[in-house]
């Protein structure tokens, strides 16, 4: 059984103790308490933070997935381009005429999912969009502009995931 003489809880902290006076106690654990709410409001936010960043990047990854499989598709797409020409060299013109129509079906499937080609031919060379393969003397356009397309590059929504190999015009000596 408990004694009814013994102080209770309120009255320990009224009553002090020999070391801490009265009220310090309180103010003690008072102090405590807003610490301890402040550090879980920081925690709060943090992970509040934490989350808009982990579904910012998630986003960004799926807009970005298909990126292997579109360099795959675009360089099958590099020999379908190849075929074509080949079969229009040969003289088989209603084959590279379905060809055509099928390569156009490809590019509008990757251009619905974000895939576009870069704009090169006759476009001033721009090292974020065009990769210099070689340099071309030409009289008709100022030096430093893409002359001749060896492949065609890509972006993907608006990041580059290939870049267009040029030939770019230099001056030409006179």
């Amino acid at each position: 059984m408990s004694d009814p003489t013994a102080p209770t809880a309120p009255d320990a902290f009224a009553q002090g103790s020999a070391e801490n006076p009265p009220g310090e106690d309180l103010a003690t654990v008072t102090r405590q308490r807003d610490d301890y709410f402040d550090k879980l409001q920081r925690a709060h936010a943090d992970f509040v933070n934490y989350q808009k960043r982990a579904k910012l990047q998630a986003d960004t990854d799926r807009l970005y997935l298909i990126k292997p499989l579109a360099l795959d598709i675009l360089n099958a797409l590099d020999n379908f381009d190849r075929a074509i020409e080949t079969a229009k060299a040969g003289g088989a013109t209603a084959i590279a005429d379905g060809l055509v129509m099928v390569e156009k079906q490809f590019f509008d499937a990757l251009s619905k999912h974000g895939v576009v080609a870069i704009p090169a031919l006759g476009q001033p060379f721009d090292p974020n969009f065009h990769e210099a393969i070689m340099q071309q003397p030409d009289p008709h356009h100022p030096e430093g502009t893409v002359v001749l397309e060896l492949a065609r590059g890509y972006k993907l929504n608006d990041r580059v995931i290939r870049p267009s190999k040029v030939a770019v015009s230099i001056a030409t000596a006179e």
